[in-house]
């Protein structure tokens, strides 16, 4: 499936707040989200610009894997994720096969729905407040048009490309 995306700087979450429930989004849960991303033993992700990721939800664990950008304005790649069982176990399997942690990231994420738009105002230690627009979907056309659509109705201007983790990397 494909993920499609644009993730900006937030300079007052309280007023996206207000804006998001005006324009009719629902509010959803508050996370707390610790992300520890892998380095394959062979292939440098960075310049093939995929991801692997384990991901610490509320207790939960998932674990993800984002193929590489593909052309757009928003951002736009492959994702599949599942759930894991033991996040430890998991780590640990990744470590023996050769996989290296190269980063955390580590955010407060509070969700709202629009439709079938996830919406999430994301306070990320070290970073700061940004907003996430994302879909999922096959019409990457389509749905990328959806997505700036709803962007500029939030007055969401300038959109930032890099992920969190080149974000914390490059500090």
């Amino acid at each position: 499936m494909l993920e499609i995306e644009i993730k900006a700087v937030l300079t007052d979450p309280h007023a996206m707040k207000d804006l998001l429930r005006q324009v009719g989004a629902m509010a959803g849960p508050i996370l707390q989200e610790k992300d520890l991303y892998y380095q394959h033993p062979v292939r440098d992700f960075g310049r093939t610009n995929e991801a692997l990721r384990l991901r610490m939800t509320n207790g939960q664990g998932r674990i993800t894997y984002k193929g590489p950008r593909m052309a757009g304005t928003a951002k736009i790649h492959f994702e599949a994720e599942t759930e894991i069982g033991d996040y430890v176990t998991i780590s640990s399997i990744l470590e023996r096969l050769g996989f290296r942690p190269v980063g955390r990231v580590e955010k407060t994420r509070s969700v709202f729905y629009l439709a079938d738009t996830v919406i999430c105002l994301d306070d990320v230690l070290g970073l700061g407040s940004f907003i996430e627009l994302e879909k999922m979907g096959e019409n990457k056309e389509l749905i990328e048009q959806e997505i700036l659509a709803l962007a500029e109705k939030l007055g969401i201007r300038a959109s930032e490309p890099r992920t969190y983790l080149a974000m914390i990397l490059s500090k």
